[in-house]
């Protein structure tokens, strides 16, 4: 997820209350700020398992992505224990072209790493894009941070406030996408809310 140094408002957020008649506000165009950071998440049911940025200037690809899995199993070692134990882990994660590579397909099969697949061309079937990306962006738009910094440290401050039936939350819901998605037979459709 793209975290920027600032985001504009959405029109719900800068929106205000006005008396009847009276002139309208003039509100000045905002663009996002140029100063952006990566924030790479790994989250379960109970809450946020890893996370790290991308250090700045580095493309997430393939390799990146298979050092951040290294750091991810042992953060699952540390935090998640009984899941290793009796692999319960699951990784669910989209078709990104740095996800679907064969380094990364290999690499998950010699650690044998059980992938939830993701059907092509479905981002309503990943928690983070529905989930995780959204609560966190709403609480941070509109805020101003000046140095990558003091982005990373309001990021990392958002993420912690995520309390634990919120994750079961979202589960719940990516649990009706999946149903939704397996009733319709994966023929396209639109759904008002998850």
């Amino acid at each position: 997820m793209w975290v920027y140094g600032y985001d504009v408002e959405t029109k719900m957020q800068s929106s205000q209350w006005m008396r009847k008649g009276s002139p309208r506000q003039k509100i000045a165009r905002m663009r996002q700020s140029k100063i952006k950071v990566i924030l790479v998440v790994f989250f379960d049911w109970k809450g946020t398992v890893h996370h790290e940025f991308v250090p700045c200037g580095q493309m997430v690809n393939k390799q990146l992505y298979q050092e951040v899995l290294l750091r991810l199993s042992d953060a699952v070692r540390r935090k998640r224990p009984e899941m290793l134990e009796n692999q319960t882990w699951m990784l669910h994660h989209d078709n990104a072209p740095a996800h679907a590579s064969l380094l990364i397909r290999s690499y998950l099969a010699k650690y044998q790493t059980s992938v939830v697949p993701h059907p092509p061309y479905s981002p309503d079937l990943a928690p983070a894009d529905f989930f995780m990306f959204p609560k966190l962006k709403t609480t941070l738009k509109g805020r101003r941070f000046q140095t990558t910094e003091e982005i990373q440290e309001n990021a990392i401050r958002e993420l912690r406030t995520i309390t634990e039936s919120a994750f079961q939350k979202g589960f719940q819901q990516w649990k009706k996408c999946w149903e939704w998605c397996t009733a319709s037979r994966g023929d396209y459709f639109e759904r008002d809310s998850a």
